[in-house]
């Protein structure tokens, strides 16, 4: 199994992006709108045996929710289109921090490239459009996703979710 943990994106607010993301006229691949996510930690295949470990770790994450404002739309080298923050809350850093450790202390493969949080809009563009952003992005939940293949696109499945406190 594909396994990732992240910030769902609320059906409204992703409805918002998506919309806000096609005014745009990008040259790539836009996500689709259910797929909308920020990854706090990604870990590849993972056998389906070690669900519950994985299950176990989201029980001991930090519980502070926040706000976060993606006011930032962006292009990496690979072609990814990303809207980000401009500042990142600490309780981010400091929820990603804990995930990583206990991610790592479970026996779990954990990308050690710095964190970049985002939310990929689209894959495989040319270009970064000139656009002004500003959506409100609530941490309301810790999402464990796996990433499914399907005859229409990749699809992410919710089998683990551990709710935030209200801001």
């Amino acid at each position: 199994m594909r396994l990732f943990f992240a910030l769902p994106c609320p059906a409204e607010l992703a409805a918002h992006i998506c919309a806000w993301r096609d005014s745009l006229h990008h040259d790539g691949q836009p996500v689709a709108q259910a797929n909308l996510h920020l990854t706090l930690a990604f870990l590849g295949s993972v056998p389906r045996g070690r669900k519950a470990e994985l299950r176990a770790i989201g029980e001991r994450l930090p519980r502070q929710g926040f706000n976060l404002e993606l006011d930032h739309i962006a292009r990496w080298n690979n072609g990814i289109l990303h809207l980000a923050p401009s500042n990142a809350p600490a309780a981010l850093h400091e929820l990603v921090h804990a995930l990583r450790e206990e991610l790592h202390a479970g026996g779990f493969e954990v990308e050690h490239r710095p964190f970049h949080p985002h939310i990929t809009l689209a894959r495989h563009t040319h270009h970064t459009p000139a656009a002004a952003a500003s959506f409100l992005l609530p941490a309301q939940a810790v999402t464990l996703f796996s990433s499914e293949n399907s005859p229409t696109g990749v699809r992410y499945r919710a089998i683990g979710e551990w709710p935030l406190d209200s801001v």
